[in-house]
């Protein structure tokens, strides 16, 4: 292949996939605006028309304001590739640093800040306009940018000695650098994964022992009755930054801990929360963790065997508007082209992911009532503001999680049968 069969290549691939983006997303919206006049029946006796109604504007002006978004960092990614973005940045820091490996580390940060800083009045409107419009936002501006800079820090605190392991791995173990780097990344992960509930979690959020006595007990129960063991059931100040609800283990082997959002503890009743509990534990019994886990380094170990013989090619550098190849621009590259050739395999990670929450759904109806699920599911897609009637294409694309009247129907399901 030739440089300029490539730049056709890839403008070609990233031009087809926002067209396609914008394509799904107007069949959303669509969708979403001819079922607004009416709740879908399964749900008329539990969610008032006003509450689907804001359900639908909400994921619309979610929905359209991510439309601008997506044609926007495909012209960032034009512009930094064929553009002369990256070129640029990269003569700046061998005047100033020279080709070294920390000059490599300083065009990878600069690339990231820059990217980082164009996307911040996008994420700025997200939170103080769209979430503030329907009541969800409750972060103040100085919280954001506390969270920003804190999250700025931590990034460098371990981002930074990895990168440079990375490159100088990249650099310096021959032909085989990726199975090192690889094994380095895997390493890194199974790390934060340990640390993230004590050490780094704390840093935004406050977590509090559950103090309720009474479902404190009722959740023991349920963990005791389904073999699982955890190091504390806590509760986040998730509200001080959103009025959305939520639970979720974190942490790795001894460390998993079990967390409630405040607001999810002050919508659900106590069975309730142990069927949304139950849901949870199930995708752990099920391995889905793991599963996940396994896969995502195996996909991982294949992409940076893809990059090994890739950096190796000058059209992929020229291609893309580089002309001085090096180690840390290959990886540049790589990882910045990537979401454009992989966005075909949306469907089969989502559809992997609905596999699974149907797995965790089925194993909550095992241990407690589907009737407490479901009530609670009802209960979370209204204080969430989610779509009942999602596009089918759409979703099959984009949603971890089955559509709500599926998901529901299934329960219902198990519910009834004998």
């Amino acid at each position: 292949m030739t440089a300029a069969s490539f730049s056709l290549f890839f403008v070609a691939a990233v031009s087809l996939t926002t067209l396609a983006k914008l394509w799904l997303a107007r069949r959303h919206l669509r969708h979403i605006a001819a079922h607004r006049p009416a709740v879908p029946e399964d749900f008329r006796d539990r969610i008032a028309l006003a509450e689907h109604q804001k359900a639908a504007d909400y994921t619309s002006a979610k929905t359209r304001f991510d439309m601008t978004s997506v044609v926007f960092d495909a012209l960032v990614l034009l512009g930094f590739t064929l553009g002369g973005g990256i070129q640029w940045m990269a003569d700046l820091s061998a005047r100033g640093i020279g080709g070294t490996l920390t000059g490599g580390v300083a065009i990878i940060v600069a690339v990231m800040l820059l990217s980082a800083l164009l996307e911040t009045p996008f994420s700025l409107y997200r939170t103080f306009v769209i979430e503030a419009r329907f009541g969800f936002n409750k972060m103040t501006p100085g919280l954001y940018f506390r969270d920003a800079l804190k999250s700025l820090l931590l990034g460098a605190a371990l981002g930074l000695p990895l990168l440079f392991v990375v490159l100088w791995l990249m650099s310096g173990m021959g032909d085989l650098w990726w199975l090192y780097v690889w094994g380095v990344w895997v390493t890194f992960n199974l790390l934060v994964m340990f640390i993230y509930p004590t050490f780094i979690a704390p840093l935004f959020n406050r977590f509090t022992p559950l103090e309720d006595a009474s479902m404190k007990s009722r959740i023991e129960d349920l963990l005791r009755r389904c073999g699982f063991t955890a190091s504390g059931l806590f509760v986040m100040d998730g509200s001080k930054r959103s009025a959305h609800g939520n639970a979720y283990f974190t942490g790795f082997g001894k460390s998993k801990r079990i967390v409630f959002f405040d607001t999810l503890l002050a919508r659900l009743s106590g069975s309730e929360i142990e069927a949304v509990l139950a849901h949870e534990l199930g995708h752990f019994k099920r391995r889905h963790v793991m599963k996940r886990m396994l896969g995502t380094f195996a996909i991982s170990l294949g992409f940076l065997w893809l990059l090994g013989r890739l950096m190796q090619t000058p059209w992929f550098y020229e291609g893309l508007g580089v002309n001085t190849p090096s180690t840390a621009l290959a990886l540049l590259l790589f990882f910045m082209i990537l979401p454009t050739f992989s966005f075909l395999l949306h469907p089969l990670f989502s559809a992997y992911s609905r596999k699974h929450e149907f797995e965790a759904d089925a194993y909550a109806a095992q241990q407690t009532d589907a009737a407490d699920l479901v009530s609670a599911l009802v209960k979370l897609y209204q204080d969430n503001a989610a779509t009942l009637t999602p596009d089918p294409l759409y979703s099959t694309f984009y949603d971890s999680h089955p559509p709500a009247p599926v998901r529901i129907h299934h329960l219902k399901t198990r519910q009834e049968s004998p």
